[in-house]
C-alpha cells in the first residue's frame, strides 16, 4: 500500500481527487482538516504510482510527497519513524518538516533535531541543497506522515489557483 500526501490549491480538492483517480485508477482520496491537503492510497507500488503522476497533465495536484509511515505527531514517535525509515539512506540528506495545526512542534526545530539525530546514528552526510534523500515530515494535527524520499520521487507541478 502506497500512501501520498498531496496538496492543492484551496477550493480545488475535487478536482485534485478526480486527477487523482484518473492517473492512478485504484486510489481513495481522503480529506483532512487542513484545505488543500489529501491523503491518497492505492495498492499501486510506490514507483508506479510516482511514474504515473509525473506523466500526468494536472491541472490541480500541486505537491505530491511518498509517505512511509504514519505515527502519532509526538516527539518521541516522530524521531522512532524518522530513525527507522533513515536506515535505507546511502548517501546525503536532508529533513524537510511541514507542521500544521500542532503548536507543540516547530519545522525548524524538528529539522535540526532530526537530522541530528540521523548523523549520530548513522554517521550520514547532511546536504540542504541538493541531497540524495529527503527525510519528509508532514504533520496533520496529531498525526505525522514520514517518508523517505529519492531524488525525484518528490513530486510539484506549476498550478494555476
Amino acid at each position: 500500500m502506497t500512501i501520498l500526501l498531496v496538496t492543492t490549491p484551496q477550493g480545488r480538492e475535487g478536482d485534485a481527487i478526480l486527477e487523482l483517480e484518473w492517473a492512478l485508477e485504484r486510489v481513495r482520496v481522503r480529506g483532512t482538516d487542513w484545505r488543500g491537503v489529501l491523503l491518497a492510497e492505492t495498492p499501486l507500488s510506490r514507483g508506479e504510482a510516482i511514474d504515473r503522476l509525473r506523466n500526468f497533465e494536472t491541472q490541480a495536484i500541486q505537491r505530491v510527497v511518498p509517505l512511509d509511515l504514519v505515527v502519532p505527531a509526538r516527539r518521541e514517535e516522530i524521531e522512532r519513524a524518522v530513525l527507522e525509515v533513515a536506515r535505507k539512506i546511502d548517501g546525503t540528506f536532508a529533513v524537510r518538516a511541514k507542521v500544521r495545526g500542532n503548536r507543540g512542534l516547530s519545522q525548524r526545530e524538528l529539522e535540526v533535531k532530526l537530522g541530528s539525530l540521523i548523523v549520530e546514528a548513522f554517521g550520514l552526510k547532511v546536504n540542504l541543497s541538493d541531497p540524495d534523500y529527503t527525510v519528509a515530515v508532514e504533520v496533520l494535527g496529531k498525526k505525522a506522515g514520514i517518508g523517505l524520499v529519492g531524488r525525484g520521487e518528490l513530486l510539484r507541478f506549476e498550478v494555476k489557483g
